[in-house]
């Protein structure tokens, strides 16, 4: 096969893992009006296939929706040009793949299709190549994005530093569930009493009154025993609370200065690492920005997922929330679920509360399987994401 006429997909994965595995020379997209690329998703789709090592050849011609016959007379046109070709039926309208199915019962043109629920292709008509064959690819969380056409930018957490700090996480997190209570206000503490002159270098030394001004004039106090959870953790050094009304201490590093400073990171981290003792990922990114039109960044429309893990083809989206759950949350983890991971994606919703009814049947109603506080408690956020993603229905 040196040509494979693909039925162009709005899932994007789906419109590159039959090249990518078969390797062609050239890419026939077949595409409905609505769903023609343009230039940027164009560019996209090269650059990702120019990524993987694949140089290859695309072409894009617009088709019909429901007229069966008209889409027949476009196949038969280009299996007559391009006589060593294949289609690939994955994906597209009752008329087109009417009209491959016609096409092949006619001429015999090698026709295949990808299951993603299985992660195999099958053989339709003459496609021995593609006889039950499983498809090994690994996208990393970058490739997801740039195949939609959008591209990935740098986050709030430097993702090579976490290594230093991995074994640390459990402890963080065990930290963060004892004194959940008073979580908002420590953050509060360590943010008033590490402000910094703009302009002037981050410091990591603190020094000031155990009392601090917080929001809307109520006053924080230096939690003085998870201080000391802290320090036995490595997070703060130097910790000296033996003077009267005053407290001092060193950030571990300005990585640790900013996750004691975010109410969310703690979360977040637990998550990541959660990920990485799951083994079943090859990537995963936390704090994954997504601009979602790669090629203009003056008009850059970005979103901030928490975590994101890749297995395989599949992606999974994670949205991790401190506080409950709520409907416009749930609503655009979806979309970007949707959007950058296509059909089989992946969705968990995870928050160190407990889920209540009304946004578990909103997370259900959008296919979002949830972790809450009562198994992130238990130890389980690892197991639960290997079910998550080895079971097909998620809810």
């Amino acid at each position: 096969m040196k040509t494979l006429i693909k039925l162009y997909e709005n899932r994007s994965i789906e419109n590159v893992i039959a090249a990518e595995t078969f390797r062609p020379e050239q890419i026939i997209y077949l595409c409905p009006a609505e769903e023609l690329p343009g230039a940027s998703m164009r560019k996209s789709l090269k650059a990702h296939f120019a990524a993987r090592g694949l140089q290859v050849k695309l072409l894009f011609k617009e088709t019909s929706i429901y007229k069966a016959d008209k889409i027949l007379k476009q196949l038969k046109k280009l299996t007559a040009q391009y006589p060593d070709c294949a289609v690939d039926i994955t994906g597209g309208t009752d008329a087109a793949l009417f009209a491959a199915g016609m096409l092949s019962s006619e001429r015999g043109t090698p026709a295949f299709t990808f299951s993603r629920k299985q992660n195999r292709f099958y053989n339709i008509l003459n496609a021995p190549f593609a006889e039950d064959r499983i498809c090994t690819l690994n996208y990393s969380v970058e490739d997801y994005f740039r195949i939609a056409g959008g591209r990935m930018r740098p986050g709030r957490v430097d993702n090579q530093m976490l290594s230093c700090h991995l074994r640390e996480f459990d402890g963080f997190f065990s930290v963060y569930l004892r004194w959940k209570r008073e979580w908002t206000d420590a953050v509060v503490f360590f943010q008033r009493i590490s402000q910094q002159n703009e302009g002037k270098p981050v410091s990591l030394t603190v020094s000031g009154d155990s009392v601090q001004k917080g929001d809307h004039g109520k006053k924080v106090t230096a939690p003085a025993e998870m201080l000391r959870e802290l320090a036995e953790l490595g997070f703060l050094l130097d910790l000296d609370l033996s003077e009267p009304k005053r407290v001092s201490f060193r950030f571990a590093d300005e990585q640790v200065r900013f996750w004691l400073r975010d109410i969310g990171s703690v979360l977040e981290l637990y998550i990541y690492k959660a990920c990485l003792d799951a083994d079943i990922f090859h990537d995963v990114v936390s704090s994954a920005v997504v601009d979602w039109d790669s090629e203009d960044s003056s008009r850059a429309v970005t979103n901030e997922i928490d975590a994101v893990a890749g297995r395989g083809t599949l992606p999974v989206f994670i949205s991790c929330k401190t506080c409950e759950i709520k409907t416009e949350a749930l609503n655009e983890l979806a979309i970007l679920r949707d959007r950058f991971g296509g059909k089989g994606a992946k969705a968990v919703a995870v928050t160190s509360e407990r889920c209540g009814s009304a946004a578990r049947h909103r997370a259900a109603q959008l296919q979002i399987a949830v972790i809450d506080r009562e198994e992130l408690e238990q130890g389980k956020a690892a197991a639960r994401l290997r079910v998550i993603m080895k079971i097909d229905d998620i809810l």
